[in-house]
């Protein structure tokens, strides 16, 4: 029955109800107050049932049963107003057509539709607006006697628009939160000194530290959905210093129902300190390719191939297969696909992509029109001291799947690649360069499939990288350990790399090596520091940060290009094209078939093998 009270029906129903009898109220009323010593109940009567009806509809019609009443203001005062003049201009109407009335009994007729118009206006506006002022006189009484429970959150809002002033009215309707906003920052000069909502803007960001410490803040909200993203990461890194809680309301919001901006609020992220932009992916030209097509991921368990997974099963492939060895991880990803993706024909393996005779039954059986290759060995230390595995795994894997991907008539093979491949340091970059030129070669054979790599750099959150990986050594209360303080690394959210992904593919005509723009490198070091405040802790005092010196064939920075390669860009900014380098096909082959053989057979000169086949493989001799 509780919750019967609660819902959105039985509210509409109680709003009704209400305008339906002071209306009928109204009606006597107007009566009652123009008719003098001789009030004319009998019309009066017939009107009540009459007018209440007209007014209930134009109330409909303009929505007044629609909004959320404890955020009411301007606009829902303006359609009250609308839809009592309708309804004025309605009466006028229809009286003085049905009563075919003389001069002077019009007169009193009009007067009493003027005198029913403002009691109309009245009754409205009493319930509407008095719910939200004796929920706001309520929260003032409340906030009295919050100091014998706790000391009420106090908030600085960044951003007076929109979003900022809802969010104010939104943290004091709700009081269970025990926050209280005290101030306002915006960089609009003409805003800076006034009171919005009875808060003050306080100044631009420059005053934001000023601010924190004057009105001792102990949380700021940055409420600038629709600013560019390098905006808010500017402002976040002047947050840092002012020890506060930091939280941000990402992307545009919609208030709607009984959604909620508070519901919008997350603590702020390192990803929101890279200053990335949304992405610009053509959806449409996403879906058009992926629609009806029989798809193959393989690695779909890991941190890209999973995503791979999510955003193609979005776009209606015939069927969807998901190829990993690691049962774990395909599991996870099946049964996540399973739950959010409805009619999904959905189909997982779990098997080695070095298996010639595996992989050739897979692909005979299902026929995949387009492949994403997305199975590799990454670890760049583990790899260094495996170098067999990551050329068996990461070269092999590659040499047999384009064969198959070739035999069978696959539309589209696409490769993913990595800024390691340039002007490689470890055996992991090398291994994933010769994926490249397999790609490039497996091109020029007959046949119609197209052969595509996709290149970019270091994606956040993926398995193993320094993100997860801090977050750990914090949890534990340190150190956070750096390899070098000068170390940088292009970076780039998981969901925005795999969009990328599957636009290049859309732009592929084989032979290409498609390469993402990043961005600007980031500093590991800084990574370090932002992330050690943004839990709360100051870096080298609370949290240390250890140098611990470069690991074997780890570079300072990371390239996307060779000197070797131009680009050609696309439609698309954010994705270019890497000149091919032209090689000898004989010798390659040659070189490659002698790589294959010492991988198998465990032979200790691998990396000179690899050597040869990339010259611009760096590595220290022992």
């Amino acid at each position: 029955m509780k919750k019967l009270f609660k819902t959105h029906q039985f509210k509409y129903a109680i709003l009704v109800a209400y305008d339906i009898v002071t209306l009928m109220a109204s009606v006597y009323l107007a009566e009652f107050i123009v008719g003098g010593n001789d009030p004319d109940y009998h019309h009066a009567f017939i009107y009540s049932f009459i007018i209440p009806a007209i007014a209930i509809l134009a109330n409909v019609a303009f929505r007044l049963y629609a909004s959320l009443w404890r955020y009411a203001g301007i606009n829902e005062a303006i359609r009250i107003v609308v839809s009592s003049l309708v309804t004025l201009v309605i009466n006028i109407s229809v009286m003085a057509i049905a009563n075919n009335v003389v001069d002077n009994f019009q007169f009193l007729m009009f007067r009493w539709c003027y005198v029913f118009f403002f009691l109309q206006m009245l009754f409205a506006f009493a319930i509407r607006f008095g719910y939200r002022g004796i929920r706001h006189i309520k929260g003032d009484y409340q906030n009295r006697f919050a100091e014998d429970k706790a000391k009420a959150v106090r908030v600085m809002i960044i951003g007076a628009g929109d979003a900022g002033i809802a969010l104010i009215k939104e943290i004091r309707n709700e009081n269970s939160l025990n926050m209280e906003p005290v101030c306002l920052i915006d960089d609009n000069v003409e805003k800076q000194g006034r009171m919005l909502d009875n808060v003050k803007v306080y100044g631009g960001r420059e005053k934001i530290v000023e601010a924190a410490e004057k009105f001792n803040i102990d949380r700021i909200i940055i409420a600038m959905p629709s600013v560019r993203a390098q905006d808010v990461a500017d402002i976040i890194h002047i947050c840092q210093d002012t020890k506060c809680h930091i939280q941000t309301l990402p992307g545009v919001y919609q208030l709607i129902k009984d959604a909620s901006l508070l519901k919008g609020i997350r603590d702020v992220e390192v990803e929101d300190l890279l200053g990335r932009d949304p992405i610009d992916v053509k959806d449409e030209q996403i879906k058009a390719d992926l629609k009806d097509k029989v798809v193959l991921v393989t690695g779909g368990g890991g941190s890209i191939g999973s995503e791979l997974c999510r955003q193609i099963a979005k776009c209606s492939p015939k069927q969807l297969i998901i190829l990993d060895f690691y049962e774990n991880n395909a599991y996870a990803i099946e049964q996540e696909l399973k739950r959010e993706v409805a009619g999904l024909n959905l189909l997982v393996l779990i098997a080695n992509v070095c298996d010639e005779i595996k992989m050739d039954a897979v692909f005979k059986t299902y026929k995949p029109d387009l492949v994403y290759h997305a199975a590799a060995h990454k670890h760049v230390p583990l790899m260094e001291t495996s170098p067999n595995e990551a050329i068996k795994n990461n070269v092999i894997g590659a040499i047999v799947l384009t064969n198959c991907a070739a035999k069978y008539g696959v539309k589209r093979f696409l490769q993913i690649s990595t800024d390691k491949a340039v002007n490689p340091t470890n055996i992991m970059g090398a291994s994933k360069r010769i994926c490249e030129m397999v790609i490039q070669h497996a091109n020029k054979l007959p046949g119609n499939t197209e052969f595509v790599a996709v290149r970019f750099g270091n994606v956040l959150g993926s398995n193993g990288s320094v993100i997860p990986l801090f977050k750990e050594q914090i949890k534990r209360g340190g150190p956070v350990c750096v390899t070098h303080k000068d170390i940088t690394r292009f970076f780039m959210t998981i969901p925005e790399a795999v969009s990328l992904v599957l636009q290049a593919g859309y732009y592929a005509k084989g032979g290409e090596i498609f390469v993402l723009d990043m961005g600007k490198p980031v500093k590991i070091y800084d990574l370090a520091v932002n992330l050690i405040r943004l839990s709360g802790f100051t870096p080298n005092v609370d949290i240390k940060i250890e140098i611990t010196g470069l690991r074997p064939g780890e570079k300072l920075y990371e390239e996307l290009l060779m000197d070797e390669e131009g680009l050609k860009t696309t439609d698309n900014k954010l994705i270019h094209i890497g000149k091919p380098i032209e090689y000898d096909e004989e010798t390659f082959m040659a070189e490659l078939n002698e790589l294959v053989d010492a991988a198998v057979n465990e032979k200790d000169n691998i990396r000179e093998l690899v050597q040869k086949l990339v010259p611009t493989y760096k590595y220290t001799k022992n």
